[in-house]
């Protein structure tokens, strides 16, 4: 399903959104980040599939390969760790800690007893576990009955103590807010509710590292190096991050935004058919994990109201379809470990190729450079293995070998 948005616009990027995410802001966090060991030095690579782009019948096709953030295997590591930073300067202003000193365990000691709670799909719990164990507070995560056991171990391995319910991740967002107010814990959340603002927007102003990479790349200037960027769903805090800093770098010229999103976690697509945050109609359980939300961020959607310029959904085996197209790379395209929730973006730009009238209507044609953000590995490998009926190491094996045929 598609359907244009009709409050997009191609204004310049309004004031009121820059007083809430800032290219400038994108930067500071960026830099208080950047010595943290347990992310990889530099930029995450930026591939160019042309044997992809030619199946497709575009011009140029791009994945940012967010595999290779970090050993946490996500985007994510940008985004909790950010916040908790945040979070801890603004708790604890007469302290004076410095954020590179956070990170290297410093201030342990004094941080001992502060504990930070969330609820997560995976890999937002693994990035918030990971900083508050290298900062030394404590951190409690709320896992839904969906989470597998893989990405609960995971989460565990980094000292977090886990609570489990029975219900969905909107039920577990609302256990930590019950956990944190019964015992005076503070929540560190990617989605935003009445109230409750300020480190979400943290966590999506981490986000924008990921676009500065992507202007960096492509040699920056004022039009865009892509057409269209394809975005993909959840509460809407990572295309909130990515789209308010390419909105402020290209103004009225940026890209053409796609948002894709499962069929039966329709938050983003139900927000833009009523103009408002809105919840998803279906079950909200998707082989896309990190995308199985079924309730819209107010705050992302702040941004995304008037940026994105389509909305869409797509189903479970439209992704595992393209997971498996980024694993097989080809004689000139790479071969990619792309994660369940990573692929969206390659999975809705197929189905919309393969409907002329859906493509012309989003103004794709041979011309279009489309990039998407690969926004996971295999963050659950014996899910991904058993998706892809190959291993994630298979994959990589593949990927090292690989050289380019011209």
């Amino acid at each position: 399903m598609l359907i244009a948005n009709p409050k997009a616009t191609r204004q310049p990027y309004p004031d009121s959104l820059k007083a809430v995410m800032s290219i400038a802001k994108a930067g500071e966090s960026r830099q208080w980040l950047a010595p943290w060991n347990r992310l990889n030095a530099g930029a995450t690579p930026l591939y160019a599939l042309p044997d992809l782009a030619r199946e497709l019948g575009i011009a140029q096709f791009s994945v940012k390969d967010e595999s290779a953030r970090s050993v946490l295997g996500s985007f994510k590591a940008l985004g909790a760790p950010v916040a908790l930073l945040r979070l801890i300067l603004a708790t604890f202003p007469e302290q004076g800690f410095e954020p590179h000193q956070l990170l290297e365990g410093q201030y342990a000691d004094a941080l001992a007893d502060f504990t930070v709670i969330s609820a997560t799909d995976g890999n937002h719990g693994k990035g918030l576990a990971a900083a508050a164990q290298s900062i030394g507070c404590r951190c409690v995560i709320v896992l839904h009955a969906n989470v597998s056991i893989e990405r609960e171990q995971a989460i565990a391995a980094y000292g977090a103590t886990i609570v489990r319910i029975a219900g969905n991740y909107d039920e577990s967002v609302e256990e930590a807010a019950a956990l944190a107010l019964a015992n005076d814990w503070i929540v560190v959340s990617d989605t935003s509710y009445e109230g409750y603002e300020v480190i979400p927007r943290d966590v999506m102003q981490g986000y924008g590292t990921i676009a500065a990479e992507i202007v960096e790349a492509t040699a920056g200037g004022a039009t865009p190096a892509f057409s269209h960027v394809f975005l993909q769903g959840g509460v809407g805090g990572l295309a909130a991050g990515i789209v308010s800093y390419l909105w402020e770098q290209y103004g009225a010229q940026r890209p053409t935004f796609v948002m894709v999103e499962p069929a039966q976690a329709d938050c983003l697509y139900q927000s833009a058919l009523q103009g408002q945050p809105a919840k998803a109609t279906g079950s909200v359980d998707s082989v896309m994990a990190g995308l199985a939300c079924g309730e819209t961020s107010p705050l992302a959607w702040r941004f995304l109201e008037l940026s994105v310029d389509f909305f869409m959904t797509i189903e479970d085996d439209e992704a595992v379809a393209a997971m498996r197209r980024l694993a097989a790379g080809s004689a000139r395209d790479i071969p990619l470990v792309a994660g369940e929730s990573s692929v969206a973006g390659l999975a809705g730009l197929t189905r919309l190729l393969q409907d002329g009238g859906a493509a012309a209507d989003i103004g794709l044609d041979a011309d279009s450079r489309v990039l998407i953000i690969s926004t996971e590995g295999a963050t659950a490998p014996g899910v991904y293995a058993e998706l892809l009926g190959e291993t994630a190491a298979s994959v990589l094996g593949r990927q090292q070998a690989w050289t380019p045929t011209a």
